[in-house]
């Protein structure tokens, strides 16, 4: 299975011309130019599972246009989407801002989906997805530290209680990468696709890891990678895996010494 995780910015687009007149100008407009050319780079990529992080679905900015669909529609997948501050958030009633969320796409071998919303924060959805036999939890944490570390708390509860293997992904915002999230995956058991440590942010001139795929020990990794595509200001990740039957965890386990299900 080919999982794509992109921050796309509202397909605002980047470089200088984003802050003109002024700064974070380019966040009132959206560039459908921008949203062909992310839409044919996933198109390329051929994920089986898109999660995306600040899409448009369906402001004045973005012309009326949901992001989420259209870029689905091209794929041919299902998608799934939701504001991303919660229905008590006063940003539910700002235009534009209204309209900013996350989605999850998927070739139709859904079993259900749920939204989740942490108690702290600003940005606080998160979208769950099941799969046959995966299940995928997307968020876009906040940019504060303690915010962050008490969404993190609220995470792992979530993931204990799945009943299946267990894909996290999404824009962490922990620009010290991995040492902040070393004691949430040890709790909960899971671990970086990103072997290498490899940056998506910001895209022209990568130097942090701020974008991860966090897996089960019972998916067996296949490769992960960063493209070097400037459609937004994060890079895209793209991680292909699969999930291991329970022989194949138990023979693993046997060559290895660990045993995977523990």
């Amino acid at each position: 299975m080919r999982l794509l995780i992109y921050n796309i910015r509202y397909a605002a687009g980047t470089g200088p011309a984003f802050h003109l007149p002024l700064p974070g100008a380019g966040y009132l407009r959206s560039k459908r130019r921008v949203l062909d050319e992310i839409t044919n780079f996933i198109r390329r990529e051929d994920p089986d599972l898109v999660g995306l992080i600040e899409v448009d679905t369906g402001s004045v900015r973005s012309g009326f246009v949901n992001q989420a669909e259209y870029i689905a529609k091209h794929l041919g997948h299902y998608t799934v989407y939701e504001c991303k501050y919660g229905a008590a958030s006063l940003n539910n009633q700002l235009p534009i801002v209204r309209k900013q969320g996350n989605a999850i796409l998927a070739a139709p071998r859904v079993n259900g989906e749920r939204f989740h919303y942490f108690p702290t924060g600003i940005k606080r959805l998160i979208i769950e997805m099941e799969l046959d036999d995966v299940c995928v939890f997307l968020v876009h944490l906040s940019i504060k530290y303690r915010h962050r570390q008490e969404q993190l708390r609220h995470l792992h509860d979530l993931v204990l209680a799945a009943q299946k293997p267990v894909v996290v992904a999404g824009d962490f915002n922990t620009f010290s990468g991995t040492n902040e999230l070393y004691l949430f995956m040890r709790a909960t058991g899971l671990r970086s696709a990103n072997v290498s440590s490899l940056a998506s942010f910001p895209a022209r001139f990568p130097r942090f890891e701020l974008d991860f795929v966090l897996v089960s020990r019972e998916i067996d990794l296949i490769d992960f990678h960063v493209p070097e595509v400037l459609h937004s200001d994060h890079r895209p990740v793209v991680c292909d895996f699969q999930v291991l039957t329970l022989t194949e965890i138990t023979q693993r386990g046997e060559r290895t010494g660990i045993p995977l299900l523990a």
